[in-house]
């Protein structure tokens, strides 16, 4: 019997250290009190509940808003060796009372649900799951001043007076004080303790680029993402329309994207999804409709292909990246258009005063000169001592000159207009245009007419928002989007004042990534064991149809590279492998290091050269095996590996055209584009083994690739 949270945290989830804040909620809830927990994505929020649960009599209820989410965290305990279920709209009622059935015998201790759930169904679920803990996760859902509101949520405030002396735990990655506030009065929490920890991502670089034309805004991301071989990325557009065109104009540059909103069929929208995660899609380009279901770790960037309404929701979105703790990238592309656009959204919507303040802080951190991260972090009340060193304004510390002569040529241009015209007119007007509706509104005649053609029609863009940002200019949205002076703008326009404006920053991503190229080497011997490990990893994956990172994470991955643990208990060392995940797989992943050491000793460089040599000399898969003192199911992924890098001509002796047939009529029938491996073995009643999957598979991938 574990008697100690710190034992199953080892046991189970193979970290031997709990993370700031965790071990005294745990104790907090054990002590039966309610908690408010705030920990950034990917910080540990689910150990906060799920450790306690495992220490309680009964069942922890866990409230979750999606399907995916529930799905993921549910096959991860498993993976883990520890008793969950969820209950939602996809089981049929035998399957639900099964469920029940196990909560009423202890078999099961946390149990998904969502709030809809819950609610309809509430006396038999907590007759039957004897709740011992109510868990709500991403409780921002809770308040309508969070950017994720959900109306049903609010309902969850009388289960704390329904069941009085059960603990109460609710959990945000994002939540402003008054959003901490309502999170607390809805619920009606208990005297909750609130724990915030560190909402510093440290491993998440920072990147924003100003003014970047929509042309050169997609070349730069697709410059940028084949210089990142096969890493996971999404990239969030403001629009439905904005995501099938970049998705289209990625695909047709030969990368693997999709896109994903509300406005898809919901069988679509899970395919996509379900591809991302499974690491049979490398790109998704998405709304903030996509995102919150999203627990993959290994999710390497995050691009904003439009800045986003709010820093919650910029925050959360970036948070998808980099969850296993490895470095990972984000960028915001920003503009006037933007602005214009997000203000106009913001003003037309409910709580227009509160969306345009809030819309506001985002434009301050977007067009700041100073440390990125420290006003980011300043915005959840945490304050940075020093500068970051991982964002694009710390790198490329700004310049400034004196900027009044721009300033104030731009400001005498919207006064002689009679302070009606929006931007793009102003422009025009300082470049001297002679287009049509300048010349009938005799602008053409102004002082003002080309007094600003030295300049390019983007920096103009580029200083507006600047001076915007400085509170020389408003724009009246009530007005068409007039730019008006200030009394700031009015004393620098007279002479009262002067103004220095930042140096425009030219960052030309094609000639980075160019240099990314160039300096590209052969792989070291820790990057070429990973990659070992990735293939070994996925196999487990596709047989047991869940992510990839569900079995371990890439940290994990990249600790055994480097530490090459060659028996169990090295193993167990590893942050990330629990004594349930060795049982499971460890030793193929030891065997495969062994293997990989055996080879480096005789300087061979190749893991796979053996196996292809031994298949050249006429042995069988099995064969190979033994000589090779590796599973049989080492051996046929090294020949579809081999196969599908085109070291091998054919497969056929192995699997036969029939069988192979037979698992793309299996694909076809379960509606997917995932290669996991356990609905086809089912849906083929298990009459192909999967091994021969495995092989099928890769010829199927390499028919795929040749088309």
């Amino acid at each position: 019997m574990i008697s100690s949270a710190q034992e199953i945290l080892k046991k189970y989830f193979g970290f031997d250290q709990f993370r700031p804040h965790q071990a005294e909620i745990i104790e907090r809830v054990l002590d039966k009190k309610d908690a408010l927990v705030l920990m950034p994505t990917g910080g540990g929020k689910s150990i906060c509940f799920q450790i306690p649960a495992m220490l309680m009599d009964g069942t922890c209820i866990v409230v979750s808003p999606l399907i995916s989410l529930m799905k993921d965290q549910v096959d991860a305990l498993k993976v883990n060796g520890i008793s969950a279920e969820f209950l939602n709209s996809t089981q049929n009622y035998n399957q639900q009372q099964e469920i029940l059935e196990a909560c009423f015998r202890g078999d099961i201790k946390l149990l998904y649900v969502s709030p809809e759930k819950l609610l309809t169904d509430l006396d038999q679920i907590t007759r039957m799951a004897k709740p011992a803990l109510f868990a709500i996760d991403e409780a921002h859902c809770i308040s309508s001043w969070g950017h994720d509101f959900r109306p049903e949520y609010i309902q969850m405030g009388f289960l704390r007076e329904r069941f009085p002396e059960i603990p109460f735990i609710a959990l945000t990655a994002t939540a402003d004080k008054v959003t901490r506030k309502d999170i607390s009065k809805q619920l009606k929490l208990r005297e909750p303790k609130l724990f915030v920890s560190s909402f510093d991502r440290k491993n998440l670089s920072l990147d924003v680029r100003i003014g970047v034309k929509p042309k050169q805004k997609t070349e730069e991301i697709i410059s940028f993402i084949k210089s990142r071989n096969n890493q996971s990325g999404i990239i969030y557009c403001l629009s439905r329309n904005k995501c099938e065109e970049v998705a289209e104009k990625l695909k047709s540059a030969g990368i693997k994207a999709d896109f994903y909103h509300a406005g898809m069929d919901a069988d679509d929208r899970s395919s996509v999804q379900e591809d991302f995660i499974n690491d049979d899609l490398q790109i998704v380009c998405a709304t903030i409709a996509f995102g919150m279901g999203i627990d993959k770790s290994n999710v390497r960037w995050v691009i904003h292909f439009n800045m986003p309404k709010n820093m919650e929701g910029y925050y959360q979105e970036i948070g998808r990246a980099g969850r296993d703790g490895l470095p990972s990238e984000t960028i915001l592309y920003y503009s006037y258009a933007d602005i214009i656009l997000l203000n106009k959204f913001a003003s037309e919507g409910g709580q227009a005063q509160i969306n345009l303040e809030k819309l506001k802080r985002i434009q301050h951190y977007a067009e700041a000169d100073s440390c990125r991260r420290k006003i980011l972090l300043n915005y959840f009340s945490e304050t940075l001592p020093e500068n970051c060193g991982n964002c694009d304004v710390c790198k490329n510390p700004r310049k400034h000159f004196d900027g009044t002569v721009i300033v104030q040529k731009a400001l005498s241009a919207i006064v002689r207009m009679s302070e009606k015209e929006g931007s793009q007119m102003v422009i025009d007007v300082l470049r001297g245009s002679m287009r049509a509706e300048i010349t009938h509104a005799k602008y053409d005649q102004l002082k003002t007419h080309g007094a600003g053609s030295d300049i390019s029609s983007l920096d103009w863009q580029r200083y507006l928002m600047q001076m915007l940002n400085l509170g020389v200019l408003e724009i009246a949205y009530d007005e068409n989007f007039a730019l008006k002076l200030t009394a700031a703008g009015r004393d620098i326009l007279f002479g009262k004042k002067r103004i220095e404006l930042t140096v425009l920053q030219v960052l030309d991503l094609k000639e980075i990534s160019s240099r990314e190229k160039k300096v590209k080497r052969v792989l070291a011997p820790t990057e070429e064991l990973f990659d070992i490990l990735r293939n070994v990893r996925r196999d487990f994956a596709m047989k047991e149809n869940v992510p990839a990172y569900i079995i371990f994470s890439d940290a994990t991955l990249q600790a055994m590279a480097s530490e090459k643990p060659r028996n169990q208990i090295q193993m167990l060392e590893i942050t990330g492998v629990g004594e349930h995940k060795m049982e499971r797989y460890g030793q193929a992943f030891i065997n495969a290091i062994l293997d990989f050491l055996g080879e480096s000793k005789k300087q061979r460089g190749d893991t796979y050269r053996e196996t292809l040599l031994l298949y050249q000399q006429g042995l069988k898969p099995e064969e190979i095996a033994s000589q090779r003192k590796m599973s049989p199911q080492t051996a046929y992924s090294h020949l579809a590996y081999l196969y599908l890098r085109g070291n091998i001509s054919s497969l056929e002796e192995f699997v036969s055209w029939t069988e192979v047939d037979q698992v793309k009529k299996a694909l076809r029938f379960l509606g997917g584009k995932s290669k996991a491996m356990k609905p086809i073995f089912d849906h083929l009643n298990e009459s192909i083994s999967y091994l021969k999957i495995r092989l099928a598979l890769a010829v199927i991938e390499k028919e795929e690739e040749e088309k």
